[in-house]
Protein backbone atom coordinates (compact mmCIF):
# COMPACT_ATOMS: atom_id res chain seq x y z
CA UNK A 1 0.00 0.00 0.00
CA UNK A 2 2.86 2.34 0.85
CA UNK A 3 4.58 1.49 -2.42
CA UNK A 4 1.38 2.27 -4.33
CA UNK A 5 1.35 5.72 -2.77
CA UNK A 6 5.05 6.28 -3.55
CA UNK A 7 4.40 5.34 -7.18
CA UNK A 8 1.68 7.98 -7.29
CA UNK A 9 4.26 10.57 -6.25
CA UNK A 10 6.72 9.32 -8.85
CA UNK A 11 4.08 9.70 -11.54
CA UNK A 12 3.95 13.39 -10.65
CA UNK A 13 7.74 13.57 -10.88
CA UNK A 14 7.94 11.70 -14.20
CA UNK A 15 7.23 14.65 -16.57
CA UNK A 16 10.19 16.53 -15.07
CA UNK A 17 12.37 13.61 -16.14
CA UNK A 18 11.08 13.64 -19.70
CA UNK A 19 8.32 11.04 -19.43
CA UNK A 20 5.00 11.87 -21.07
CA UNK A 21 2.34 10.83 -18.57
CA UNK A 22 -1.42 11.00 -19.14
CA UNK A 23 -2.81 14.08 -17.36
CA UNK A 24 -5.36 12.14 -15.30
CA UNK A 25 -4.00 8.81 -14.09
CA UNK A 26 -6.56 6.99 -11.97
CA UNK A 27 -5.85 4.53 -9.19
CA UNK A 28 -7.70 1.20 -9.19
CA UNK A 29 -8.30 0.16 -5.58
CA UNK A 30 -9.73 -3.24 -6.49
CA UNK A 31 -6.65 -4.21 -8.48
CA UNK A 32 -4.31 -3.17 -5.67
CA UNK A 33 -6.41 -4.90 -3.00
CA UNK A 34 -6.54 -8.12 -5.01
CA UNK A 35 -2.76 -8.15 -5.44
CA UNK A 36 -2.18 -7.50 -1.71
CA UNK A 37 -4.70 -10.14 -0.65
CA UNK A 38 -3.22 -12.74 -3.00
CA UNK A 39 0.22 -12.05 -1.57
CA UNK A 40 -1.00 -12.46 2.02
CA UNK A 41 -2.82 -15.68 1.14
CA UNK A 42 0.33 -17.05 -0.50
CA UNK A 43 2.36 -16.25 2.64
CA UNK A 44 -0.16 -18.04 4.84
CA UNK A 45 -0.18 -21.06 2.52
CA UNK A 46 3.61 -21.14 2.49
CA UNK A 47 3.74 -21.23 6.29
CA UNK A 48 1.29 -24.12 6.39
CA UNK A 49 3.31 -26.07 3.82
CA UNK A 50 6.55 -25.53 5.73
CA UNK A 51 4.96 -26.73 8.97
CA UNK A 52 3.62 -29.83 7.20
CA UNK A 53 7.00 -30.56 5.60
CA UNK A 54 8.60 -30.47 9.06
CA UNK A 55 5.92 -32.69 10.63
CA UNK A 56 4.62 -29.86 12.82
CA UNK A 57 0.93 -30.17 13.64
CA UNK A 58 -0.99 -26.93 13.20
CA UNK A 59 -4.30 -26.31 14.96
CA UNK A 60 -6.28 -23.29 13.77
CA UNK A 61 -7.80 -22.83 17.22
CA UNK A 62 -7.89 -20.37 20.03
CA UNK A 63 -6.89 -21.97 23.30
CA UNK A 64 -7.09 -21.46 27.04
CA UNK A 65 -5.31 -22.91 30.04
CA UNK A 66 -6.90 -25.66 32.12
CA UNK A 67 -3.93 -25.80 34.47
CA UNK A 68 -0.20 -25.03 34.27
CA UNK A 69 0.45 -28.15 32.16
CA UNK A 70 -2.70 -28.29 30.03
CA UNK A 71 -4.30 -26.17 27.32
CA UNK A 72 -7.43 -26.91 25.32
CA UNK A 73 -8.80 -25.59 22.06
CA UNK A 74 -11.65 -23.18 22.63
CA UNK A 75 -13.11 -21.94 19.36
CA UNK A 76 -12.10 -22.03 15.74
CA UNK A 77 -10.08 -18.95 14.90
CA UNK A 78 -12.01 -16.51 12.79
CA UNK A 79 -12.05 -12.91 11.78
CA UNK A 80 -11.91 -10.56 14.73
CA UNK A 81 -12.18 -6.82 14.73
CA UNK A 82 -9.92 -5.60 17.47
CA UNK A 83 -11.29 -2.56 19.24
CA UNK A 84 -13.69 -1.75 16.44
CA UNK A 85 -17.02 -0.09 17.12
CA UNK A 86 -20.27 -0.75 15.35
CA UNK A 87 -19.34 1.51 12.46
CA UNK A 88 -15.71 1.23 11.60
CA UNK A 89 -12.80 -0.90 10.56
CA UNK A 90 -9.27 -1.48 11.82
CA UNK A 91 -5.92 -1.36 10.07
CA UNK A 92 -6.24 -5.13 9.55
CA UNK A 93 -9.54 -4.73 7.74
CA UNK A 94 -8.40 -2.09 5.28
CA UNK A 95 -6.25 -4.62 3.42
CA UNK A 96 -9.32 -6.77 2.75
CA UNK A 97 -11.70 -4.10 1.47
CA UNK A 98 -12.93 -4.98 -2.01
CA UNK A 99 -13.98 -1.39 -2.72
CA UNK A 100 -12.12 1.87 -2.12
CA UNK A 101 -12.66 3.23 1.40
CA UNK A 102 -13.33 6.67 -0.08
CA UNK A 103 -13.22 9.66 2.23
CA UNK A 104 -11.65 8.25 5.38
CA UNK A 105 -11.27 9.34 9.00
CA UNK A 106 -8.34 7.65 10.76
CA UNK A 107 -8.69 7.80 14.54
CA UNK A 108 -5.37 7.50 16.33
CA UNK A 109 -1.82 8.80 16.30
CA UNK A 110 0.26 5.63 16.32
CA UNK A 111 2.62 4.66 13.51
CA UNK A 112 -0.14 2.37 12.18
CA UNK A 113 -2.56 5.31 12.02
CA UNK A 114 -0.10 7.56 10.23
CA UNK A 115 1.03 4.85 7.81
CA UNK A 116 -2.57 4.12 6.81
CA UNK A 117 -3.44 7.80 6.47
CA UNK A 118 -0.28 8.36 4.45
CA UNK A 119 -0.94 5.72 1.81
CA UNK A 120 -4.65 6.61 1.57
CA UNK A 121 -3.71 10.23 0.86
CA UNK A 122 -1.00 9.05 -1.51
CA UNK A 123 -3.45 7.15 -3.72
CA UNK A 124 -5.69 10.20 -3.92
CA UNK A 125 -8.27 9.70 -1.16
CA UNK A 126 -9.53 12.49 1.09
CA UNK A 127 -8.05 11.48 4.45
CA UNK A 128 -8.26 13.00 7.94
CA UNK A 129 -6.37 11.93 11.07
CA UNK A 130 -7.92 12.58 14.50
CA UNK A 131 -5.27 12.87 17.22
CA UNK A 132 -6.19 12.95 20.91
CA UNK A 133 -2.78 13.96 22.29
CA UNK A 134 0.61 13.59 20.58
CA UNK A 135 1.51 11.66 17.43
CA UNK A 136 3.99 8.78 17.59
CA UNK A 137 4.16 8.63 21.37
CA UNK A 138 7.42 6.98 22.45
CA UNK A 139 9.30 8.15 19.36
CA UNK A 140 11.51 11.25 19.11
CA UNK A 141 9.01 14.11 19.19
CA UNK A 142 10.94 16.47 16.91
CA UNK A 143 10.95 13.76 14.26
CA UNK A 144 7.28 13.07 14.92
CA UNK A 145 6.44 16.71 14.25
CA UNK A 146 8.37 16.65 10.99
CA UNK A 147 6.50 13.51 9.89
CA UNK A 148 3.07 15.04 10.47
CA UNK A 149 4.07 18.42 9.00
CA UNK A 150 5.12 16.70 5.79
CA UNK A 151 1.89 14.71 5.67
CA UNK A 152 -0.19 17.84 6.24
CA UNK A 153 1.70 19.77 3.57
CA UNK A 154 0.98 16.94 1.12
CA UNK A 155 -2.75 16.77 1.71
CA UNK A 156 -3.56 14.79 4.87
CA UNK A 157 -5.91 16.69 7.18
CA UNK A 158 -5.38 16.64 10.95
CA UNK A 159 -7.82 17.19 13.81
CA UNK A 160 -5.58 17.74 16.82
CA UNK A 161 -6.62 17.45 20.45
CA UNK A 162 -9.92 15.86 19.48
CA UNK A 163 -11.74 12.72 20.58
CA UNK A 164 -14.73 11.10 18.85
CA UNK A 165 -17.94 10.84 20.86
CA UNK A 166 -20.37 9.34 18.35
CA UNK A 167 -20.54 7.65 14.96
CA UNK A 168 -23.87 7.11 13.24
CA UNK A 169 -24.87 5.91 9.82
CA UNK A 170 -26.86 8.35 7.70
CA UNK A 171 -29.66 7.32 5.31
CA UNK A 172 -27.23 7.70 2.39
CA UNK A 173 -24.89 5.17 4.09
CA UNK A 174 -22.26 7.81 4.90
CA UNK A 175 -20.94 7.94 8.46
CA UNK A 176 -21.47 11.05 10.56
CA UNK A 177 -18.79 11.44 13.21
CA UNK A 178 -19.18 13.75 16.20
CA UNK A 179 -16.06 14.78 18.08
CA UNK A 180 -15.02 17.13 20.85
CA UNK A 181 -12.10 19.56 20.90
CA UNK A 182 -10.55 18.85 24.31
CA UNK A 183 -9.04 22.34 24.59
CA UNK A 184 -12.25 24.28 23.99
CA UNK A 185 -14.94 21.72 24.77
CA UNK A 186 -16.55 22.54 21.44
CA UNK A 187 -18.26 19.75 19.51
CA UNK A 188 -18.14 19.36 15.75
CA UNK A 189 -19.24 16.85 13.13
CA UNK A 190 -18.01 15.55 9.80
CA UNK A 191 -19.16 13.03 7.22
CA UNK A 192 -16.98 10.17 5.97
CA UNK A 193 -17.27 7.00 3.93
CA UNK A 194 -15.01 5.01 6.26
CA UNK A 195 -13.85 5.34 9.86
CA UNK A 196 -10.61 3.48 10.62
CA UNK A 197 -9.72 2.91 14.27
CA UNK A 198 -6.00 2.75 15.02
CA UNK A 199 -5.97 3.71 18.69
CA UNK A 200 -3.73 0.95 19.98
CA UNK A 201 -4.15 -2.70 20.89
CA UNK A 202 -4.85 -4.61 24.08
CA UNK A 203 -3.72 -8.25 24.21
CA UNK A 204 -6.53 -10.81 24.56
CA UNK A 205 -4.98 -12.43 27.61
CA UNK A 206 -8.15 -12.45 29.71
CA UNK A 207 -9.63 -15.24 27.59
CA UNK A 208 -6.58 -17.48 28.15
CA UNK A 209 -7.47 -18.42 31.75
CA UNK A 210 -3.91 -17.52 32.76
CA UNK A 211 -4.88 -17.52 36.43
CA UNK A 212 -5.55 -21.27 36.16
CA UNK A 213 -1.91 -21.75 35.21
CA UNK A 214 -0.55 -19.19 37.66
CA UNK A 215 0.78 -16.91 34.91
CA UNK A 216 0.91 -13.29 36.09
CA UNK A 217 0.01 -10.24 33.99
CA UNK A 218 0.21 -6.48 34.36
CA UNK A 219 -3.36 -5.56 35.38
CA UNK A 220 -3.14 -2.24 33.55
CA UNK A 221 -1.73 -3.36 30.18
CA UNK A 222 -3.04 -6.97 30.41
CA UNK A 223 0.37 -8.04 29.09
CA UNK A 224 2.20 -11.09 30.43
CA UNK A 225 5.13 -10.50 32.78
CA UNK A 226 8.34 -12.14 31.57
CA UNK A 227 12.01 -12.23 32.51
CA UNK A 228 15.13 -12.00 30.34
CA UNK A 229 14.64 -15.61 29.18
CA UNK A 230 11.03 -14.87 28.08
CA UNK A 231 9.82 -17.09 30.96
CA UNK A 232 6.61 -16.12 32.74
CA UNK A 233 5.93 -16.47 36.46
CA UNK A 234 5.55 -20.20 35.70
CA UNK A 235 9.09 -21.23 34.63
CA UNK A 236 8.06 -23.70 31.92
CA UNK A 237 5.56 -21.30 30.28
CA UNK A 238 7.04 -18.64 27.98
CA UNK A 239 5.63 -15.57 26.22
CA UNK A 240 7.14 -13.75 23.25
CA UNK A 241 6.12 -10.85 21.05
CA UNK A 242 3.55 -8.13 21.62
CA UNK A 243 1.80 -10.04 24.42
CA UNK A 244 4.88 -9.77 26.68
CA UNK A 245 5.27 -6.78 28.99
CA UNK A 246 8.05 -4.33 28.09
CA UNK A 247 8.78 -5.75 24.64
CA UNK A 248 8.76 -3.73 21.41
CA UNK A 249 5.60 -4.35 19.38
CA UNK A 250 7.61 -5.29 16.30
CA UNK A 251 7.44 -8.47 14.21
CA UNK A 252 11.22 -8.89 13.74
CA UNK A 253 11.88 -8.79 17.49
CA UNK A 254 9.23 -11.44 18.10
CA UNK A 255 10.72 -13.65 15.36
CA UNK A 256 14.25 -13.37 16.74
CA UNK A 257 13.07 -13.86 20.34
CA UNK A 258 11.20 -17.00 19.24
CA UNK A 259 14.21 -18.43 17.42
CA UNK A 260 16.51 -17.82 20.38
CA UNK A 261 13.97 -19.32 22.78
CA UNK A 262 13.65 -22.44 20.60
CA UNK A 263 17.43 -22.80 20.49
CA UNK A 264 17.69 -22.51 24.29
CA UNK A 265 14.89 -25.04 24.84
CA UNK A 266 16.66 -27.47 22.50
CA UNK A 267 20.00 -26.95 24.24
CA UNK A 268 21.62 -25.49 21.13
CA UNK A 269 22.42 -22.08 22.61
CA UNK A 270 22.23 -19.99 25.75
CA UNK A 271 21.96 -16.64 23.93
CA UNK A 272 19.27 -14.23 25.14
CA UNK A 273 17.37 -11.69 23.09
CA UNK A 274 18.92 -8.21 23.24
CA UNK A 275 16.19 -5.58 23.09
CA UNK A 276 18.57 -2.60 23.07
CA UNK A 277 19.14 -0.63 19.86
CA UNK A 278 16.39 -2.33 17.86
CA UNK A 279 15.96 -0.45 14.56
CA UNK A 280 12.56 0.30 13.09
CA UNK A 281 10.98 2.40 10.36
CA UNK A 282 7.62 4.12 10.07
CA UNK A 283 6.43 3.92 6.47
CA UNK A 284 4.75 7.30 6.27
CA UNK A 285 4.93 9.22 2.95
CA UNK A 286 8.32 10.56 4.05
CA UNK A 287 9.77 7.55 5.84
CA UNK A 288 11.14 7.82 9.37
CA UNK A 289 13.78 5.32 10.47
CA UNK A 290 15.35 5.23 13.91
CA UNK A 291 17.58 3.14 16.12
CA UNK A 292 18.60 3.73 19.73
CA UNK A 293 17.46 6.53 22.02
CA UNK A 294 15.31 9.52 21.16
CA UNK A 295 16.73 12.92 22.04
CA UNK A 296 14.29 13.13 24.97
CA UNK A 297 15.31 9.71 26.32
CA UNK A 298 19.01 10.49 25.94
CA UNK A 299 18.65 13.73 27.90
CA UNK A 300 16.60 11.94 30.56
CA UNK A 301 19.36 9.31 30.95
CA UNK A 302 22.47 11.48 30.65
CA UNK A 303 21.34 15.06 31.30
CA UNK A 304 21.27 17.98 28.87
CA UNK A 305 24.97 18.69 29.32
CA UNK A 306 25.92 15.07 28.74
CA UNK A 307 24.38 14.85 25.27
CA UNK A 308 25.51 16.22 21.90
CA UNK A 309 23.10 16.20 18.97
CA UNK A 310 24.39 16.51 15.40
CA UNK A 311 21.80 17.29 12.76
CA UNK A 312 21.19 18.44 9.20
CA UNK A 313 18.42 19.12 6.73
CA UNK A 314 19.20 17.75 3.29
CA UNK A 315 17.71 17.54 -0.18
CA UNK A 316 17.79 14.16 -1.97
CA UNK A 317 19.26 14.42 -5.43
CA UNK A 318 16.14 12.86 -6.97
CA UNK A 319 14.06 15.71 -5.55
CA UNK A 320 16.02 18.38 -7.44
CA UNK A 321 14.95 17.71 -11.03
CA UNK A 322 11.36 17.15 -9.92
CA UNK A 323 11.53 20.44 -7.97
CA UNK A 324 10.15 18.77 -4.87
CA UNK A 325 10.06 20.63 -1.60
CA UNK A 326 12.36 18.73 0.74
CA UNK A 327 12.43 21.03 3.75
CA UNK A 328 11.49 18.18 6.07
CA UNK A 329 14.22 15.73 5.01
CA UNK A 330 16.28 15.65 8.17
CA UNK A 331 18.87 13.57 10.04
CA UNK A 332 19.69 13.65 13.72
CA UNK A 333 22.45 11.74 15.51
CA UNK A 334 22.22 11.69 19.31
CA UNK A 335 25.60 11.15 21.00
CA UNK A 336 27.27 11.28 24.37
CA UNK A 337 29.08 14.60 24.63
CA UNK A 338 32.23 13.12 26.13
CA UNK A 339 34.76 11.85 23.52
CA UNK A 340 34.73 9.60 21.58
CA UNK A 341 31.03 10.48 21.64
CA UNK A 342 29.28 7.13 21.62
CA UNK A 343 26.25 7.17 19.32
CA UNK A 344 23.10 6.77 21.43
CA UNK A 345 20.54 7.12 18.65
CA UNK A 346 20.11 7.82 14.95
CA UNK A 347 16.98 9.35 13.43
CA UNK A 348 16.55 9.57 9.66
CA UNK A 349 13.66 11.20 7.83
CA UNK A 350 13.69 10.75 4.07
CA UNK A 351 13.44 8.32 1.17
CA UNK A 352 14.35 4.67 1.83
CA UNK A 353 14.72 5.32 5.55
CA UNK A 354 14.41 1.64 6.36
CA UNK A 355 17.32 0.68 4.12
CA UNK A 356 19.49 3.46 5.55
CA UNK A 357 18.65 2.72 9.17
CA UNK A 358 19.23 -1.01 8.79
CA UNK A 359 22.81 -0.43 7.70
CA UNK A 360 23.73 2.03 10.42
CA UNK A 361 21.98 -0.09 13.07
CA UNK A 362 24.81 -2.62 12.94
CA UNK A 363 27.40 0.02 13.73
CA UNK A 364 25.37 1.43 16.59
CA UNK A 365 24.75 -2.08 17.93
CA UNK A 366 28.51 -2.59 17.91
CA UNK A 367 29.11 0.61 19.89
CA UNK A 368 30.03 3.05 17.12
CA UNK A 369 31.21 6.51 18.06
CA UNK A 370 30.55 9.79 16.29
CA UNK A 371 34.23 9.88 15.32
CA UNK A 372 33.96 6.47 13.64
CA UNK A 373 30.85 7.47 11.71
CA UNK A 374 32.67 10.59 10.46
CA UNK A 375 35.53 8.38 9.27
CA UNK A 376 33.10 6.36 7.16
CA UNK A 377 33.29 7.15 3.44
CA UNK A 378 29.88 8.07 2.06
CA UNK A 379 28.43 6.67 -1.16
CA UNK A 380 27.74 9.64 -3.41
CA UNK A 381 25.08 10.76 -4.27
CA UNK A 382 22.93 8.89 -1.73
CA UNK A 383 20.82 10.14 1.15
CA UNK A 384 22.66 7.76 3.48
CA UNK A 385 25.85 9.66 2.69
CA UNK A 386 24.44 12.61 4.64
CA UNK A 387 24.71 10.63 7.89
CA UNK A 388 28.49 10.47 7.46
CA UNK A 389 28.62 14.25 6.88
CA UNK A 390 26.87 15.45 10.05
CA UNK A 391 29.09 18.17 11.49
CA UNK A 392 26.73 20.77 12.95
CA UNK A 393 25.59 20.32 16.52
CA UNK A 394 22.46 21.81 18.00
CA UNK A 395 24.61 23.28 20.76
CA UNK A 396 26.51 25.36 18.18
CA UNK A 397 23.37 27.18 17.11
CA UNK A 398 24.47 27.06 13.45
CA UNK A 399 21.97 26.57 10.61
CA UNK A 400 21.75 22.83 9.85
CA UNK A 401 20.36 23.36 6.34
CA UNK A 402 22.44 22.06 3.42
CA UNK A 403 21.76 22.37 -0.28
CA UNK A 404 21.76 18.73 -1.34
CA UNK A 405 23.32 15.28 -1.42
Amino acid sequence: MHQAALLGGLLQDAPHYGWEVAPSVQHDWRKLAEAVQNHIKSLNWGHRVQLQDRNVKYFNLKARFIDKHTVCGATKGGKEVEGALEYGITSDDIFWLKESPGKTLVVGASYVALECAGFLTGIGLDTTVMIRSVPLRGFDQQMSSLVTEYMEYHGTHFLRGCTPSRVRRLPNNHLEVTWEDKATGKKDTGTFDTVLWAIGRVPETRSLNLEKAGVKTNPDSQKILVDATEATSVPHIFAIGDVAEGRPELTPTAIMAGKLLAQRLCGQSSALMDYDNVPTTIFTPLEYGCVGLSEEAAVAHHGQEGVEVYHAHYKPLEFTVAQRDAAQCYIKMVCLREPPQLVLGLHFLGPNAGEVTQGFALGIKCGASYAQVMQTVGIHPTCAEEVAKLHISKRSGLDPTVTGC
